[in-house]
């Protein structure tokens, strides 16, 4: 293992440069290489850094991989728990052991090429007015390399649907490889512990008023162990996600289709009546004062639904309003959020 080379100097606010999480479930065929390959790229920037493998109650030797590389290495910390909890968890974990003042997340398969870690970097290093930045295979510029067809057309197909529950367009919401500064992470309180995680990330930094930015990506299939992607709670998770944050996707559709029933039934009543074969026996009369009814209903509960989740964005554009008052009430904060004019109101 290489020795590690730190060359800048960090305020004492945040003690590294960049801190690396990569949760880890199973993982014993690619922990070693992932965490070698990840550090030899850091050490060529010169930068301070820590690497934080997430291990996420593997049953196989993983932690004591991970153990044994933090033991020769001390810019690799490891982060532990006896019980499988998902991706979401891992990623918690990782980001309450944090100390840098970017944080990564990467995939422990290296799907994505880790030299990503440094791009995003730059991007906050260079644009102050951006605060999240992701990678996408799906915008432009970026491509697929050896990714099986199915799973990368539900890939596909789930942040197309995704995409309408987004205020703005984001081409990849489900991707692990992300970069934040440390005041975002340290402004949201997240609650997921499976892979919905990203999008919940996504939500509350959209609402907080963070600016996100993407650039392109090759996303490549994975060399070594087993895939962890199934489809079916991916699936239920990701249309969740979106009738939570677009609640009239589904009740204005419901209520509009129950009304338009309902219509409908009145011009047929209409047509038998005027035909002079209506049967005052048929419940159709009943049917369409319900359709409409109930239509209206589910509407006015859309409109709702609606109304509670502007008032979460207001309660969250004031979580991130008190998390920055409290940076800038610690020593030293008020001038680095200064130099840092896009992580704060």
């Amino acid at each position: 293992m290489l020795k590690p080379v730190h060359t800048e100097t960090v305020s004492e606010d945040y003690p590294v440069k960049v801190s690396v999480i990569i949760p880890m479930y199973n993982e014993e065929e690619n922990a070693p290489d992932t965490i070698a390959r990840v550090e030899r790229l850091l050490q060529g920037t010169g930068q301070s850094y820590e690497i934080i493998p997430v291990n996420d109650g593997s049953t196989d030797g993983t932690l004591e991989i991970l153990d044994e590389i933090a033991s020769r290495n001390p810019t690799v910390h490891v982060v532990s728990y006896w019980k499988n909890g998902g991706r979401g968890k891992a990623i918690r974990y990782g980001f309450k052991a944090a100390r840098g003042r970017y944080i990564a997340t990467i995939d422990a398969d290296l799907s994505y090429d880790p030299e990503y870690i440094i791009q995003m970097t730059h991007v906050l290093d260079e644009e102050s007015d951006i605060d999240v930045v992701l990678v996408s295979p799906y915008m432009e510029g970026g491509r697929t390399e050896g990714v099986p067809r199915k799973r990368l057309l539900v890939s596909w197909m789930g942040n197309k649907v995704l995409q309408l529950a987004m205020p703005e367009k984001i081409h990849t919401l489900t991707c692990i490889v992300r970069c934040y500064r440390n005041e975002v992470i340290s402004s949201l309180d997240l609650e997921s512990d499976g892979k919905e995680i990203h999008l919940e990330i996504l939500s509350k930094v959209l609402a907080m008023g963070f600016h996100v930015k993407e650039i392109p990506a090759v996303l490549t299939s994975r060399k070594k162990g087993a895939s962890k992607f199934a489809f079916k709670s991916t699936a239920v998770s990701h249309l969740l996600f979106t009738i939570f944050e677009r609640p009239t996707l589904l009740f204005g559709f419901l209520g509009a289709l129950a009304v338009f029933i309902g219509m409908g039934l009145g011009g047929y009543i209409l047509y038998l009546y005027y035909a002079e074969v209506l049967n005052p026996n048929r419940p159709l009369l009943t049917l369409m004062i319900l359709f409409i009814l109930g239509g209206i209903q589910i509407l006015a509960f859309g409109f709702l639904a609606t109304q509670i989740h502007f008032l979460r964005k207001e309660v969250l554009l004031n979580r991130k309003a008190l998390a920055h008052l409290k940076r800038l009430a610690l020593p030293g904060r008020g001038k680095m959020d200064a130099a840092n004019p896009g992580t704060g109101d």
